[in-house]
């Protein structure tokens, strides 16, 4: 399969919901979800045997959502891959739930095993944590059955599915609670399943890693203090912004507690908290804690990514060869930190703000290849790294508002020691360009750039220029980042969008508009040509 694009998309059919997500990755391994859909489906509401007509209604509204989705961002069927889990594959009536797909919709639904299932989960997990060489028992708990997998350098070398998940267990007890009678289930599950067993048995694990939507809540509520007396189900995060991927058992056990209080004031501040997923978080957490409890775990790191990425990286791997689930091990910790701090709305910000800088850096160190040409910095593969780290981190500092968020993206990436893998010098350089992404354009002796030998200094203004216009153009509506092209002619730099039926120059009324006029003057100051903005018929 030859992409047609770098945006790929995964739809997975759970128990609880239906998620979709939207992944922009190239050659090299870069990965980065920039869109999330979900719809509460529930299919394993209810469930007996077989997939009730109610819910088939349900599940092809959801999907004819999605599609629209996908065309409105012109990804093809050929890279979208959609998978059904627990629910689907033990009703009676699969066959008919996946004809009906296909026909409704056009989806091709593959069916994963539980193993199958663990797999891509731990496929996901390597996108996200630095944890390729390490013995890692990776744990999802879904709606309809909990995954457990270890996995060591990108091989799966356990992969074990229990029935045991939230939604099945909410169900099989009730909303009242029986949680003694839940423990002991859980007990008997993990026992008779020989899950401990068989995890000493294949030599153990170095490291515990969570996914799923319930481990990332039980981590959310670890952080926001939700297990202490002084919270009250609102979100708060602290200036310093020092939040880590993992938690305790006994941050485990303190969240637990809480949740597990009966009353009607504490039904509501664990609704206000947990919104659609409180429901399901009693027996989500209990279930958690049974399985620290049996497995013998101390600590959890947790992953943002799991089935979904795992498998679109499937995918990458058999589309683009030598794809290497191990190369990127720098850009991981960028997105990690982006992940923590941005939100939907601002990860989509950032990638178009990435996409839009590699086209031009990339437009530019070609030109200056050719003999003739030159710009006063030599450009390499590692300033390109910095560059697109730079965009992906340059809003991150939001998170403490939108007042000199610059200076909070700056002071997050300095202070944290959360980009591994790169130099000193480097992590400076990217902090550097969101501190001055906005604002005035630094000036060569600028205070900030001392620490910086000249040719480096020359090298920030010149990565500076393209951040500054690639956040100001991205900011732009209805065109399509996807298919850009920086070129060379007599009258300068050209980067042409292209989308159906538009023609002309690019617009520069209002504010956005003043901004950019002002961004083309700096890039016609470092580069000493002028930028001509086109947007052309596909």
């Amino acid at each position: 399969m030859t992409p047609s694009n770098n945006l790929f998309a995964s739809i997975d059919m759970g128990t609880n919901s239906f998620k979709m997500l939207i992944i922009q990755t190239d050659k090299t391994g870069k990965f980065l979800t920039i869109d999330r859909h979900k719809d509460p489906v529930c299919l394993g509401r209810d469930f007996s045997s077989s997939i009730s007509k109610e819910s088939l209604i349900k599940a092809v509204t959801c999907l004819k959502r999605f599609k629209q989705v996908l065309k409105a961002n012109k990804i093809s069927p050929q890279q979208t891959i959609c998978v059904a889990t627990a629910t689907v594959r033990e009703a009676n009536n699969v066959f008919d739930f996946k004809r009906s797909v296909l026909e409704s919709i056009g989806f091709e639904v593959s069916v994963l095993s539980g193993e199958e299932e663990a797999r891509f989960v731990y496929l996901g997990v390597l996108q996200f944590l630095p944890v390729f060489d390490k013995r890692v028992l990776v744990i999802d708990i879904g709606g309809g059955s909990t995954e457990f997998v270890i996995g060591e350098k990108g091989n799966v070398v356990l992969g074990v599915s229990l029935k045991l998940g939230h939604v099945g267990l909410t169900q099989k007890f009730g909303k009242d609670w029986n949680l003694m009678e839940m423990r002991e289930f859980v007990k008997l599950v993990i026992k008779e399943s020989e899950l401990v067993e068989k995890i000493k048995a294949f030599g153990g694990f170095e490291v515990v890693v969570g996914t799923s939507g319930t481990i990332r809540a039980i981590e959310k509520a670890v952080f926001n203090g939700y297990g202490k007396e002084c919270v009250e189900g609102n979100e708060v995060l602290p200036r310093d912004c020092k939040r880590e991927w993992k938690f305790s058992r006994g941050e485990l056990s303190g969240v637990v507690e809480r949740v597990c209080r009966e009353g009607e004031e504490e039904g509501v501040k664990r609704e206000g908290f947990f919104k659609r997923r409180s429901e399901f978080i009693v027996a989500g957490s209990v279930l958690l804690e049974e399985i620290f409890e049996a497995v013998g775990i101390e600590e959890m790191e947790v992953s943002e990514y799991a089935l979904g990425e795992g498998v679109i990286a499937e995918t990458l791997s058999k589309s683009f060869e030598g794809y290497d689930l191990n190369e990127n091990a720098r850009w991981q910790s960028a997105v990690r930190l982006a992940t923590r701090f941005s939100g939907k709305k601002g990860i989509k910000s950032a990638a178009r703000c990435s996409s839009i800088a590699k086209e031009i850096f990339e437009g530019l160190r070609k030109w200056s290849e050719v003999a003739g040409n030159q710009i006063d910095v030599f450009l390499d593969a590692k300033d390109l790294e910095c560059l697109e780290a730079s965009c992906l981190l340059h809003n991150i500092g939001l998170v403490n508002g939108k007042t000199g968020y610059h200076k909070q993206s700056y002071h997050i990436i300095m202070n944290g020691n959360h980009l591994q893998g790169y130099s000193a010098e480097e992590v400076k350089l990217i902090a550097l360009l969101t501190r001055h992404h906005r604002k005035k354009f630094p000036k060569f002796d600028e205070s900030s750039l001392q620490e910086f030998a000249d040719k480096l200094k020359q090298k920030f203004r010149v990565l500076c220029a393209i951040i500054r216009l690639s956040v100001v153009l991205q900011q732009s509506d209805g065109l399509n980042f996807q298919d850009m092209e920086f070129l060379h002619s007599q009258e300068g730099f050209k980067l042409i969008f292209r989308e159906a039926g538009a023609i002309g120059s690019f617009p520069l009324a209002g504010d956005m508009g003043k901004e950019l006029r002002k961004e083309l003057e700096h890039f016609k100051t470092v580069f000493q040509q002028n930028l001509l903005l086109e947007v052309l018929p596909e």
